[in-house]
């Protein structure tokens, strides 16, 4: 005998305003980035009640996706916020917002290139390593500010 599989119910659409914990997973944020957000400023003007619950609009919610897609590419705190500031300016041109993705990316490859050369380094310290019952180790010995050059005369303790 086969048991029916659950069926999520389809959740009905909401009814702006909303409050902050809806605001929050509809954007799929938590209800502290959404504060964190509005402390920043990248949030402006969100209504309150009338006992002072925030209340969200369907474009908040929106600028809150727009925050976490941006978040999710790596863009920092402030780079988002000039970015939400131009998305919201219809005359601003798009060659402003390239500039601002071309740096971006720029940096994306610099801390590329570092994470690389670090992924280097440990192989090579890793490799040097015996991983036996010896107390000798290269990579702590790189790690106390030895570098690669203390392999051969190693710290005694």
């Amino acid at each position: 005998m086969t048991t029916p599989t659950a069926r999520r119910a389809p959740t009905a659409p909401p009814v702006w305003p909303v409050p902050i914990s809806e605001a929050a997973r509809l954007a799929g944020v938590s209800a502290r980035m959404v504060r964190h957000y509005e402390s920043l400023g990248l949030l402006q003007g969100v209504a309150r009640t009338e006992s002072g619950y925030r209340q969200y609009t369907e474009a908040d919610v929106h600028t809150l996706h727009f925050i976490r897609r941006a978040r999710d590419l790596g863009f920092s705190m402030e780079e988002i916020a000039t970015l939400v500031a131009l998305w919201q300016d219809r005359s601003r041109t798009s060659a402003q917002v390239k500039r601002i993705a071309q740096t971006h990316i720029a940096q994306l490859t610099e801390r590329i290139a570092q994470m690389q050369a670090m992924q280097r380094t440990l192989q090579t310290l890793v490799g040097c390593c015996h991983g036996d019952d010896r107390p000798d180790c290269p990579i702590l010995d790189d790690l106390a500010g030895g570098g690669l050059g203390a392999m051969a005369g190693r710290h005694q303790r």
